[in-house]
């Protein structure tokens, strides 16, 4: 196989880079870069329909409510612990 047969592989390209030995571009310029990259990325975001906007929300909601109960039950637990270890007065005892 002759080196002109070879394709140009991912790594061997630097088409998202710029070369080694190009001039380093302004502080304005790298900024605006930053502008445009970002304008590029935010067009590719797609928004959720209205169905998954709520099924979305039901499941974080979900989720919450039952962290928040697993957090509950272990503060209980812990602190009814700590008092009878340590000869406290207990939540029941206020």
């Amino acid at each position: 196989m002759s080196e002109d047969q070879v394709t140009e592989t991912a790594a061997s390209s630097s088409k998202g880079r710029p070369a080694k030995n190009a001039a380093k571009a302004g502080f304005f310029a790298r900024i605006a870069l930053f502008v445009r990259q970002v304008i590029g990325e935010l067009k590719k975001v797609v928004a959720p329909t209205r169905k998954e906007l709520i099924n979305y929300t039901l499941v974080v909601l979900v989720f919450v409510v039952i962290m928040m109960l697993i957090v509950t039950v272990l503060d209980l637990a812990f602190g009814t612990g700590v008092s009878w270890v340590f000869g406290g007065t207990g939540p029941a005892d206020r």
